[in-house]
């Protein structure tokens, strides 16, 4: 039917009301019910996290090589990001080339560089006789929840902060896979846990297979800063 424009539709109040309780009803019926998704991730600003990149770039404690590169500031979404970070094709002066390259904040490439020369280096001479001369990147920066589970707080890995390696290649070509390894033979169990154990020297989390089902084809490192002092370690 046609209304008349010029017709004024005049409402009481319970009928208003009455409207509006059946378009709430209607709305919820459209969503079958179910609860608004929750947040894709939970994030607060923590000032930390500039104060120790301030100091990690005014130290020198990482230098641009041909290996190294500066990039442009990563600012967003949210609190994900870097003021400074930097595109990794290599560690150990080069020696040891990244599948793909890394994207890591400052004091994440002076540590993982620190592991990868000495803890790396020395454990896979004294497990193989031979040197690492690749890593397989699992993960570097993702601005994503931990876990990639929706409503959780932001992964580290939002803030170039860490670093998950999935498997190594020695000078001979034979590739160590944490998956494998990690229950594999001798030599690849000594190696494997052996770095694990260094990186829990230099890294304020690093959990690997033994950590928890996400986990169990990779080892994941960074640099959180974990309760109020921030001198906490979790290493499993």
């Amino acid at each position: 039917m046609v209304q008349n424009p010029g017709m004024v539709l005049r409402i009481s109040h319970s009928g208003a009301v009455a409207l509006a309780f059946a378009a709430l009803t209607l709305l919820s019926g459209c969503g079958g019910g179910k609860k608004p998704p929750a947040p894709y991730f939970v994030a607060t600003h923590e000032n930390w996290r500039d104060d120790r990149e301030r100091a990690c770039l005014k130290s020198g404690a990482v230098r641009e090589t041909a290996y190294i590169e500066k990039m442009n500031r990563i600012d967003g979404p949210s609190e994900c990001g870097a003021r400074a970070p930097f595109k990794v094709a290599a560690l150990g002066g080069g020696n040891v080339m990244m599948s793909t390259p890394a994207t890591l904040r400052c004091s994440m490439v002076s540590a993982l560089d620190g592991w990868v020369r000495d803890d790396v280096q020395r454990a896979a001479r004294a497990a193989f006789g031979e040197a690492v001369t690749d890593m397989r990147v699992a993960a570097s920066y993702s601005c994503r929840p931990r876990n990639n589970s929706r409503g959780a707080k932001l992964s580290e890995h939002g803030y170039a902060n860490a670093f998950d390696v999935s498997a190594f290649t020695l000078a001979s070509g034979r590739v160590v896979t944490v998956e494998d390894g990690w229950r594999g033979s001798r030599d690849e169990q000594r190696f494997l846990r052996t770095i694990h154990e260094g990186a829990c020297d230099r890294f304020t989390t690093v959990i690997g297979p033994d950590g928890d089902r996400m986990h169990y084809n990779h080892i994941h490192m960074d640099l959180a800063q974990h309760g109020r002092t921030g001198t906490y370690r979790y290493c499993k």
